[in-house]
């Protein structure tokens, strides 16, 4: 026992316990402050500056880390714009100490990744609770902050690796028109630039300034350091003063930018002219920071605008038909953003009208002012929105980034607060303050003889906004639950209900009181199916759309006043319950659903909305090149025959099919084969078990289907080797999609040996060996990776598994990343795998097999599928201890046994004739090459 230890632990919990209270200085380890202690959230600083914020929470076996620098593209220079994202790129390749980053964080089992924003850029990593773990966690971190290579390899291969990034991010119509909206609402202030940066900028940056950039940014006193999950506090501060306490800032202070946006003098417009089929209309006004007084009243404003249903956005332009979707929101950054309003509809449809009407909610609100009742909904919704993000401590430990961004992690709690108190008036005020047609960027100039500018005012400093500050009471935590296979099944009760209705209870106290439902009721087989697939859909989708009892908007204001997430939605066989809610609204949210189930009235003009956004969703994709190349392999691989419930048909075949659907197509559809009597409900949480099987038998199980559940056998097809390269004109990013079928089954003694050699060769984009060689060596893709899809059945008989390869380049790089697609294959079935590798990839997949049993939902669908299976946690324990018990023999035997490179199918979509009259973007040169 270390003499003392017993004391400062329970110094450190008792504070961390008390709304603002400050542990003892006295209690902490030499170099470390205490600060304020905020709703189970308390802060502490080291002589270093660097900030360090400590949320415990026993109930959940994980810890997140996350580190957060006060950097982003915010913060770049003339010519260096996209260097911060950059920069996060190059600091997963390694440090003289930690030299594959990425490798060792997969081997311990680590879930992991990093954002860049506009002020901000983070690093965080999840894990099972495990204080080596975590010790070596806090080390990788520190070391990285200030020793990381960033050498010009690394640069090379990664700058085209971003700029694939980039390509990708220009396929999407939405974020190009989004980013030149705000290039050119802001003049001066650099939230006009986007994170990604200008390819000339990402081609064109040298290792010097990128160096420079990352010795002036990346240091302790810019650094935010969130640790969350089941921690113990003492210990935990003693590992962060042992791996943080000794770094040094550099002897320059963090360079500050006083740029301030003005005012904008007039309307402003621009059009983006590109391939595609959607109108898009998006008009963004300026608006203050988020200390800003105003801007709770404008985050009203965006939830009354653009809740979807019963926003006034939604109601103006959705249920008309107008546009197939739209929405609102209001951003709350470190300095002055945007309020951005967006609406879009097919290519066919009327884009000056949509203009019109948009503009037109948004700039004649006192017309029609908000009013009271439209206010306490949104605020409902809001609050809904944080009381649940409250239970869970690794989405805080997440979250805390962006509010550290805007000054201080306290204005999670001050921004809520305050929200909570806006009224109608407030909304009103900042509505006509600032959505104007002078202060508006919609591509549009417009000259004035008379100038009308908004003055946006200056937001107070986060320190006055947030000084004194207490909070509320700490969300209650739950109890200390043991997410290993036996402890589940020990306290999970399984039983049936009625004639089919089989159900899973696991009970227990969570966080916030929580609990999880998920459902399937089963229906239908082939004959009786055959040709009424596309109603199937439909009719699932429209069960959340209106029941005789409730509208779409009343459903929508119920589960927000239930405090619950979640619906009810249905499919080819079957209908699906998923609900996330508390332990006090469990019956009425049951009720809810089942009352959903039995009796939608599929109103008319909602099911008019559903199908205008299905078909300008399907003819959005027809210019994709994921969706090109995906329909022709699907098309390619199908095996059913024409008017079979699961036969594929061309886009143009299922454009046809819905455009001929009618609402009595679904209605009928429900008629004849919902019920609920025969399936699955798993529920995990703080529920009564007594009183909720009770329910479920009241509830569901004397409604049957007239179609009884018989499951589609899928059985194996050899499909000889295709390669087809598709044409996408005008996309800058291709996409490339291989596969070959297995003759593969989860209970198959060969399946533990495909899953461990698909993640050795492309389990991760970062960490694989596809994911080393065609985005970590040779530069060529932001997105590569593998995956092996097993068949499973009740009677064991379906085989219909397969192998999968997807990857992203520049079409000009395309040819290289199949050639080292296809080489790496050959490698894998030749060669197989190394020990090493071996080793690594078990350890991994059984640390995150462990994490995922440590999430609530993830066991509810789990125990779920065993339902449907006939079996218990002892069918995961055992395939872990299969993992566990795994041979380089075995491995290799399988990958010979089932993967044949002869077999491969490759389709390649993209603008393959832009590129050929392109010079080809230069990728990094191997060593020695």
């Amino acid at each position: 026992m270390i003499p003392g230890k017993p004391i400062l632990a329970f110094a450190l919990a008792l504070a961390l316990a008390l709304p603002g209270a400050a542990p003892a200085a006295t209690a902490l380890p030499k170099g470390v402050a205490a600060g304020p202690s905020i709703e189970g959230i308390s802060e502490f600083t080291l002589a270093n500056g660097l900030r360090v914020l400590l949320f415990p929470d026993p109930t959940k076996p994980t810890v997140t880390v996350n580190l957060t620098y006060g950097v982003g593209s915010v913060h770049e220079n003339y010519g260096q714009t996209g260097m911060a994202h950059l920069l996060e790129h190059l600091l997963f390749k390694g440090t003289p100490t930690h030299d594959d980053i990425s490798g060792e964080m997969k081997r311990r089992g680590i879930e992991f990744n990093a954002t860049t924003s506009l002020d901000r850029t983070n690093y965080f990593a999840s894990f099972p609770a495990n204080p080596d773990t975590l010790a070596w966690v806090l080390g990788m971190e520190a070391d990285r902050m200030l020793h990381s290579r960033v050498a010009k390899a690394d640069l090379d291969s990664e700058m085209t690796v971003v700029r694939n990034e980039l390509e990708a991010g220009e396929n999407n119509p939405v974020g190009v028109l989004m980013q030149r909206l705000r290039s050119t609402a802001f003049l001066w202030h650099n939230y006009g630039h986007s994170t990604i940066g200008a390819r000339s900028d990402v081609e064109g940056l040298q290792i010097g300034q990128l160096q420079a950039f990352y010795r002036t940014w990346y240091r302790p006193d810019n650094a935010t350091l969130v640790i969350a999950g089941r921690i113990d506090p003492a210990d935990t501060l003693a590992k962060v003063q042992a791996a943080f306490g000794k770094s040094r800032n550099p002897e320059t202070a963090l360079p500050r930018a006083p740029t301030r946006e003005p005012a904008q003098d007039g309307e402003r417009v621009v059009t983006v002219r590109r391939t595609g089929d959607l109108n898009l209309v998006a008009a963004a006004y300026h608006i203050p920071a988020r200390t800003h007084a105003d801007n709770a009243a404008l985050a009203v404003l965006g939830n009354v605008l653009g809740h979807t249903p019963g926003g006034r956005l939604h109601r103006a332009l959705v249920e008309p038909r107008i546009a197939a979707g739209a929405g609102a929101s209001a951003e709350g950054l470190a300095d002055a953003g945007l309020f951005t309003a967006v609406a879009v509809q097919p290519r066919s449809g009327d884009a000056a009208k949509m203009e019109d009407v948009l503009l037109a909610q948004l700039e004649q609100l006192a017309k029609a002012p908000v009013t009271d009742e439209e206010v306490a909904q949104a605020q409902q919704r809001i609050a809904n929105a944080y009381d649940l993000y409250f239970t869970d401590v690794n989405a805080v430990g997440m979250g805390l980034s962006e509010f550290v961004a805007a000054g201080d992690w306290r204005l999670l709690f001050t921004s809520r607060d305050a929200i909570a108190k806006v009224t109608a008036a407030d909304v009103n005020r900042v509505a006509a303050q600032y959505l104007r047609a002078s202060n508006r960027t919609l591509g549009r100039f417009v000259p004035t003889d008379a100038p009308d500018r908004v003055d946006v005012p200056v937001a107070p400093a986060a320190a006055s906004v947030v000084a004194g500050y207490t909070g509320r009471a700490a969300v209650d935590a739950g109890e200390h639950f043991d997410p290993s296979p036996a402890n589940i099944e020990s306290r999970t009760e399984r039983f049936t209900l009625g004639d089919g209705l089989k159900v899973a209870l696991l009970p227990k106290r969570t966080r916030g009181g929580t609990v999880v439902v998920s459902g399937t009721f089963r229906f239908g087989d082939v004959a009786s199916l055959t040709g009424r697939d596309t109603a199937a859909g439909m009719t699932g989708a429209m069960l959340m759309r209106g029941s005789k009892a409730l509208s779409r908007v009343q459903i929508d204001q119920k589960l927000e006043a239930l405090q619950t997430q979640g619906g009810v939605s249905g499919g080819l066989q079957g209908a699906n319950l998923a609900l996330t809610t508390r332990r006090a609204q469990l019956p009425e949210a049951l009720a809810l659903m089942a009352s959903l189930l039995r009796e939608p009235a599929f109103p008319q003009d909602e099911f008019e909305q559903l199908k205008l956004q299905a078909i300008t969703g399907m003819e959005a994709s027809r210019r994709e090149p994921a969706s090109i190349a995906s329909q022709a392999l699907a098309l390619h691989f199908d095996p059913w025959p024409a008017g079979h419930p699961l036969h594929v048909e061309t886009l143009d075949e299922s454009l046809a099919r819905l455009r001929a659907l009618q609402r009595d197509d679904l209605v009928a559809f429900h008629r004849d084969f919902y019920g609920t009597a025969q399936g699955e409900v798993a529920i995990v949480g703080d529920f009564d078990p007594a009183a909720v099987r009770s329910q479920l038998q009241t509830l569901f199980t004397g409604w049957t289907t007239s179609h009884a559940y018989r499951p589609i056998s899928t059985r194996f097809q050899a499909v000889s080797a295709a390669v087809e390269r598709l044409p996408a004109p005008d996309k800058p990013n291709a996409v490339l999609l291989a596969r070959h079928n297995v003759a593969v089954r989860v209970t198959d003694p060969d399946y533990p040996a495909l899953v461990v050699a698909n993640r050795i060769f492309g389990g991760g984009a970062l960490k694989s060996r596809l994911g080393d060689r065609i985005r970590q060596k040779e530069g060529l893709s932001y997105g590569v990776g593998s995956a092996i899809h097993a068949d499973d059945s009740l009677g064991g008989q379906d085989d219909a598994g397969s192998f999968s390869i997807q990857a992203i380049a520049a079409p000009q790089n395309m040819d290289r990343v199949e050639a080292a697609v296809r080489e790496e294959m050959a490698r894998l079935a030749t060669g197989g795998v190394t020990p090493a590798e071996l080793q690594d990839a078990v350890s991994g997949l059984l640390t995150e097999r462990e994490q995922g049993r440590a999430d609530d939902g993830q066991v509810a669908g789990m125990l779920q599928d065993q339902l449907f299976f006939g079996r218990t946690m002892q069918f995961t324990a055992d395939l872990d201890a299969r993992y566990r018990a795994l041979t380089v023999d075995q491995v290799n035997a399988a990958i010979r046994k089932h993967l044949d490179p002869a077999k491969l199918s490759v389709f390649v979509a993209g603008d393959f004739a832009a590129a050929a009259n392109a010079p080809a973007p230069a990728a990094a040169t191997p060593p020695g090459g």
